[in-house]
């Protein structure tokens, strides 16, 4: 299911719950850890995100996968609360109520999350220098990048942080170009 409004209101008591859960526990860092795992499995993995999201898959199966996938050294609360997802029929929310916590954990530390779309991989010294211009634009202590490749805007770089767009693509000034001389 991709995301929307009704979903994100719907998971949005989900992730707080678990950041409070978290946050009493004092594993704030390691949910964290273990939510990127989550996150990084359920994109790889088409055949998972379509097994957790049909309703008609019995919740036994779905929790023993769960188990399986999470192994005997996870956390107990954790465990818990996807079991807590798949009993109240919300396991398919697991997605965005990952991405929810993230934001969460984002907030609480600090970290401004900016996607960076180029049309070639940035290197290490230009995406320290998109983090430093970031953290002060926006008096973050830290700036998480997602970075993407579009070789449609071929060259420069766009940046999104939150609302605020920074278009400084080639693509971006030819079209910004193309609307002063069309107007003029």
């Amino acid at each position: 299911m991709k995301s929307n409004v009704a979903t994100t209101e719907i998971a949005q008591p989900y992730a707080q719950a678990l950041m409070s859960v978290a946050q009493a526990n004092n594993l704030i860092e390691e949910f964290g850890q273990d939510i990127r795992s989550l996150l990084s499995l359920l994109s790889a993995s088409e055949q998972l995100r379509n097994f957790l999201n049909i309703p008609f898959i019995e919740p036994e199966d779905k929790k023993a996968v769960l188990k399986r996938i999470l192994g005997e050294g996870a956390n107990i609360y954790l465990r818990n609360f996807l079991m807590l997802l798949v009993d109240k029929r919300r396991i398919f929310l697991l997605e965005e109520i990952c991405q929810q916590y993230l934001a969460l954990w984002r907030q609480i530390k600090q970290i401004v999350l900016a996607e960076v779309i180029s049309a070639v991989p940035l290197s290490e010294a230009q995406q320290k220098a998109v983090k430093e211009k970031i953290i002060a634009m926006t008096n973050a202590r830290e700036v998480e990048l997602d970075t993407k490749i579009d070789r449609d805007i071929i060259g420069g770089v766009i940046i999104k942080v939150g609302s605020q767009v920074i278009d400084a693509s080639l693509r971006g000034q030819l079209r910004r170009l193309s609307l002063r001389l069309t107007s003029a």
